[in-house]
């Protein structure tokens, strides 16, 4: 091999070496205030798995150096060499991309008042995920602020760019949803996702909705875009299930887009015709929480998108949608996955609690007494508000006022209860939380 080839290839391999140690820690290098920085869990699953990235490739670099003064090159051509080096280089770009991954998500907390706020949303998250008994384990959650409409989620223990498993959820929040309730509805809906992965949700519905395909149903064409839909109207059953009408409203925010758009139906696109996801979201919250409320919020949408002019073959699949629609949300309310140990989703989400007559008697009560509202889960803080902002108790100005206050407040509430944790670990409680693992 050409001497003057494998010295370039050697200095270009060293070079990497030297990028790669200053590639350093989010802990040493990205300032916030300390209600702003992440969850230690959510901090440490990152820099575990960064650091390992970084091991890994150093000991690849490494041992490139060292075939490089090997015997064994005596039989290589320049070429081979190229090669085995233009593969390291993609598995050098590979880490630097998943350090990226996670440098746009934490460089946030350092924004004044944004930080703050996100470090609430982790705590909104972590609630809306949180079950009453062990059936998962939960992993960390992490929000962050882009551009756009719509939230979404890179979901934990999926492939990140460039291989490996996402060591936590990440969770893209619209910067125009900051600050006000129909946050919680697109966060929400994204912790759905989580949470239909985490109890396998989709796998036990579908055998029932490919059932119905084959089962010579009138209403075929319906069920097989139910069936298409099914990862969608899950996230969106999770959030009105947590946040009431709420989350119903939120979504109208959304999706309130030019008519073409609310209409359009496309046969690859795994959400729910716009206007009529609005309909399901109203039917699923009064399955849910009979009430009133859903007919006269359907009426409004309707008057804002009358469903007029949209074509023969959207007219029939309507109809079909909500010939089939009742029995669709049955299956939903009922529906047991084994990891629930038989029981139903209505039942671990405890819908019984967001009854509005309840959710509008808290507000009250929280009027007169504020302080029971911060004293609240985060997700039945969210519910009471979406509540009273449906029934016209609550304008925007003062909505988005509490809203600020209460992200806040769980941000520091979260930070000192982490920081008695530590106090307590401190005086002797380490020693006896190993002596309890061990």
């Amino acid at each position: 091999m050409d001497p003057l080839a494998l010295s370039m290839l050697s200095q270009e391999a060293r070079a990497l070496l030297t990028r790669l140690a200053r590639v350093h820690p989010f802990a040493l290098h990205e300032g916030m205030v300390p209600a702003a920085a992440l969850l230690p869990k959510a901090q440490s699953a990152i820099e575990q798995y960064l650091v390992g990235g970084r091991r890994e490739l150093w000991g690849l670099i490494r041992e490139f150096l060292a075939w490089l003064s090997s015997p064994a090159m005596a039989h290589m051509s320049a070429a081979q060499v190229q090669q085995r080096f233009s593969f390291l280089r993609l598995k050098f770009n590979a880490v630097l991309t998943q350090f990226d991954t996670f440098n746009s998500v934490i460089t946030q907390r350092s924004e004044h008042e944004i930080g703050v706020w996100l470090s609430g949303l982790d705590v909104v998250c972590a609630d809306a995920l949180a079950l009453p008994e062990s059936y998962y384990e939960m992993p960390p959650i992490i929000c962050y602020l882009d551009r756009g409409v719509g939230a979404a989620i890179r979901r934990a223990r999926t492939r990140l760019p460039g291989g490996g498993s996402n060591p936590v959820s990440i969770i893209r929040v619209p910067r125009e949803r900051m600050v006000g309730s129909g946050i919680a509805s697109s966060i929400v809906h994204e912790v759905g996702h989580q949470a239909a992965a985490l109890l396998d949700l989709t796998t036990a519905l579908r055998p029932v909705l490919k059932g119905m395909q084959r089962g010579g149903s009138p209403h075929q064409d319906a069920w097989v875009l139910w069936d298409r839909w099914i990862s969608e109207i899950v996230a969106d059953f999770w959030s009105v299930a947590r946040i009431g009408i709420g989350s119903t409203l939120g979504l109208m925010g959304v999706v309130s887009l030019p008519r073409p758009f609310v209409f359009r139906m496309a046969v690859d696109d795994p959400h729910p015709i716009p206007w009529f996801r609005v309909k399901l979201s109203c039917a699923m919250g009064n399955s849910m929480y009979p009430h009133p409320q859903w007919a006269r919020i359907l009426k409004v949408w309707e008057s804002l998108y009358p469903p007029v002019r949209i074509g023969a073959a959207r007219e029939r699949i309507f109809a079909e949608l909500n010939a089939t629609m009742p029995g669709f949300i049955a299956m939903l309310m009922n529906v047991r996955p084994p990891l629930l140990r038989g029981r139903s989703l209505v039942d671990v989400l405890e819908t019984s609690k967001r009854q509005p007559a309840l959710l509008i008697a808290l507000f009250n009560a929280w009027s007169r007494n504020p302080a029971g509202m911060y004293r609240a889960s985060p997700c039945l803080a969210f519910a009471v508000i979406g509540q009273a902002r449906a029934n016209g108790a609550l304008s925007p100005e003062e909505e988005s006022e509490l809203i600020a206050k209460l992200l806040t407040h769980w941000a520091l509430r979260s930070t000192l209860d982490m920081s008695s944790t530590c106090a307590v670990l401190g005086r002797g409680g380490l020693a006896r939380a190993l002596r309890a693992a061990t």
